[in-house]
């Protein structure tokens, strides 16, 4: 239990880590894997080259400290980094050495002004948020393995199916190897897959939404191939998949987890549903539309979808199979840069970019639920707009790739 002085010490550090939290957090990472290099196949390298992991933590870092006397209202993202660690199989253990690092780093970072009492005071503000995320994990861990067909770590599954969704994106679909039964996941739920890399030298995980509702007895993920870009290096996990996963290779999995999701009163609801995607961000809005063509077939429901062309539209088909099948659902394509071959009416409905203008001018149900998957600058665009044509924000559900949050 933290002491009355050590929470004036830990809210006092606020102005640093607003300055400085970045440095910390590097300094923190590169500390620790140094010196537990086992933890490398933990993260995803990706993420720690292009710095998004330490800027992710050191917000984090940074919300603790200012809500260090009202912890209620962190729920949410404690909720979201409990499913996140137990995506990749983090154990209670762990947390010694991510604590006896960050320690370290506070010292070695702040130098002097890392006093004795400041450093205690954090030592025992991180024992608080280790013990309310060790708990919040063991509780999903627990779900995990209770589940029909369910399991705790990673899982041997083999590739059963491949197919080309379009010109950047396949499907690959994945039993388990053990010939037991998957847990029902609820749509929009992702599984992270792990494989190892030959460039990297190293075991890489990372999530990708089960493109699908559950019920079917196996795993399908949609994965779309990184290029390289602007100095960038191509997406190393996403380009092996797509190189060189076939039909009878293996790969692991953990169990299903994510909050961006229907859970069963959201599927059974009747109230108004506007789901909203651009790009590969289409994987988790066609499981829920798919979960819901199956439990609840007259939901209100419009489904907007952005692509580059008719070339970049993965799940078409199935996406377009399944709007026609719910009476009450209604399907809206904008084709940000259409070629010669798409055809405005039958391909597309609406050339540019999906606005809350054009949204408004496709769904009139301003009190609806709004579901928006993409990349960030999207989900960020299309947040803050929907929000200033007044829906009210816990209307919006949001799912941020990686490691980010909009």
């Amino acid at each position: 239990m933290l002491t009355p002085s050590q929470i004036e010490l830990i809210k006092a550090t606020v102005p640093v880590l607003q300055a400085h939290g970045v440095d910390l957090t590097k300094h923190f990472y590169s500390r620790m894997l140094k010196h537990n290099p086992e933890l490398r196949n933990v993260f995803n390298h990706a993420h720690q080259a292009h710095g998004a992991q330490q800027q992710a933590l050191a917000a984090a870092v940074l919300a603790y400290a200012q809500n260090i006397e009202n912890l209620g209202v962190l729920a949410p993202a404690v909720e979201q980094i409990a499913q996140r660690h137990c995506s990749l199989g983090i154990r209670a253990e762990q947390y010694a050495i991510v604590g006896k690092h960050l320690l370290a780093s506070i010292q070695e970072v702040l130098g002097e002004a890392a006093t004795p009492e400041l450093v205690d005071a954090w030592a025992a503000a991180y024992g608080q948020l280790a013990d309310i995320l060790i708990k919040a994990e063991q509780d999903i861990y627990n779900k995990q393995t209770t589940a029909e067909g369910g399991w705790s770590g990673w899982r041997p599954f083999e590739c059963v199916n491949r197919v080309q969704e379009s010109a950047d994106a396949v499907s690959l679909y994945f039993r388990p190897t053990d010939g037991g039964a998957v847990p029902a996941w609820q749509p929009g739920q992702y599984a992270t897959l792990r494989v190892y890399s030959q460039s990297l030298q190293l075991t890489q995980p990372r999530q990708y939404t089960l493109s699908h509702a559950s019920g079917t007895g196996f795993f399908r993920i949609t994965v779309k191939a990184i290029p390289s870009a602007e100095g960038d290096p191509e997406g190393v996990v996403s380009n092996q998949l797509h190189r060189t996963i076939n039909i009878g290779d293996t790969v692991e999995f953990s169990a299903p987890t994510g909050r961006f999701c229907l859970d069963a009163d959201d599927v059974k609801s009747e109230h108004p549903l506007v789901l909203i995607a651009a790009g590969i961000g289409i994987t988790p809005i066609f499981a829920m539309l798919d979960a819901l063509a199956t439990e609840n077939p007259m939901r209100k429901v419009h489904v907007l979808y952005s692509a580059r062309d008719g070339k970049h539209f993965p799940l078409r088909n199935d996406l377009e199979n399944v709007v026609k099948a719910m009476p009450n659902a209604a399907l809206a394509v904008f084709f940000t840069r259409p070629t010669a071959e798409d055809h405005l009416g039958k391909d597309y409905q609406s050339a540019g970019r999906i606005t809350p203008e054009r949204i408004r001018s496709f769904c009139q149900d301003p009190d609806a639920d709004f579901y928006v998957c993409g990349p960030m600058s999207f989900m960020r665009d299309i947040s803050n707009g929907l929000r200033l044509v007044g829906v009210i924000a816990p209307r919006i559900h949001t799912e941020a790739f990686g490691t980010g949050s909009v």
